[in-house]
């Protein structure tokens, strides 16, 4: 089994904090095995998919009760008919028994959970296998995380099969997108999932995509709000202050997984031009993974130069983070016209290097250049 200290840290932090720790995560993450590394004399493994499972839980005093393990683990808990009052009794009643349950989405996602447990429980979200892990898992390379993807199984296939991506978009709607929101039509869903994955990065125009794909806006409203909420996608919303040209209103949509953006825009083979829109995708997930707490945006004007991810803490610190795949493709241009306008804060040019980071100086202004391991440590 492979170690994943980092989201291990995670779950034993947000249990010091609340009795339950709900880990989310689309399909094939690894929620299952990471939650089984915590051992098997310490948790009490329940699957939520047997029918079994039910009947076992249909008396949760009972059943926390009788409970042997400190720890137990609810996968896939959404699964259950009140998966809310099992949870809320164990925090309440049981609060010296740890509680770790599983699901693709946000609580809210389900009519099921009737209680969204406020005050009892924390969110981690597991994202693709991050850049710090690549040395766990086999010390896979960076460039076979950029076209395998994060996945676990994708990654540590020795090759890339493009059947494995098909199979679990399909899956995605059959066990996630229809039970949680009732679509009826798989054609329509996959296809806009294939078009985000494509634009993905991009900004993203709601008319545009119901035009291009033939469907109605409302139903690219209903399918985009799925897709976030099964963390699928995240949604980036332009930092703007006022009066200056900048985009206020379109976001940028960026797909979860490097792999299956590769996969959907036929990039087989990678090229050396690809490298750099799918490492600002894994920066994002780290950022994701590292600083879940903070509001991350981009910034955009009129005359289309762009910072990529912009952090804002407070009115006298703004942060601005650039991506490359090397310090030599940096082109200040933007972030210097950004600068003129939010003066204060840190700026970081993030780059794929195995070196502390470190300070340079570049069209008058200090930049931090460094990995994604050394943000916010300058």
């Amino acid at each position: 089994m492979i170690e994943r200290p980092f989201w291990v840290q995670l779950i034993e932090k947000g249990w010091k904090e609340t009795p339950i720790v709900w880990l989310a995560g689309v399909r094939r993450s690894g929620k299952t095995t990471l939650a089984k590394s915590f051992g098997s004399d310490k948790i009490l493994y329940i699957n939520c998919d047997l029918p079994a499972t039910a009947d076992r839980v249909s008396n949760p005093e009972f059943f926390y009760r009788n409970c042997d393990k400190p720890i137990v683990v609810f996968d896939e808990v959404h699964q259950l008919k009140d998966p809310s009052l099992l949870l809320k009794i164990g925090a309440d009643v049981f609060p010296e028994i740890k509680i770790l349950a599983t699901g693709s989405s946000s609580l809210i996602a389900s009519h099921k959970f009737r209680d969204t447990l406020t005050g009892r429980k924390r969110l981690v979200r597991l994202t693709p296998v991050l850049w710090n892990e690549l040395s766990a898992f086999h010390n896979t390379v960076l460039i076979k995380r950029l076209y395998q993807g994060g996945l676990p199984e994708a990654l540590l296939s020795e090759s890339k099969n493009t059947g494995f991506y098909r199979e679990w978009m399909d899956s995605l709607f059959a066990r996630d997108i229809q039970k949680l929101f009732a679509f009826r039509n798989p054609d329509k869903f996959n296809a806009l999932f294939e078009y985000v994955m494509k634009q993905s990065g991009g900004l993203f125009e709601i008319t545009r995509a119901a035009g291009n794909l033939g469907i109605s806006r409302a139903t690219v409203e209903n399918h985009v709000l799925a897709l976030e909420v099964t963390n699928t996608i995240s949604i980036l919303r332009p930092f703007h202050g006022g009066g200056k040209k900048e985009l206020i209103k379109t976001p940028k949509i960026y797909g979860f997984d490097t792999g299956f953006i590769s996969f959907c825009r036929g990039w087989d083979p990678l090229r050396t031009d690809d490298y750099g829109i799918l490492w600002e995708h894994m920066v994002l997930e780290y950022l994701h993974a590292h600083v879940p707490n903070l509001r991350i945006q981009f910034w955009r004007d009129a005359s289309g130069r762009e910072v990529d991810f912009v952090i804002p803490h407070n009115r006298d610190r703004i942060d601005a983070i650039e991506c490359k795949w090397t310090s030599d493709y940096f082109n200040p241009a933007s972030l210097k016209v950004f600068r003129t306008h939010y003066s204060h804060g840190h700026n970081y040019l993030v780059c794929p290097i195995n070196e502390p980071g470190y300070f340079r100086k570049i069209a008058g202004l200090d930049i931090w250049i460094c990995s994604p391991n050394d943000l916010f440590r300058e």
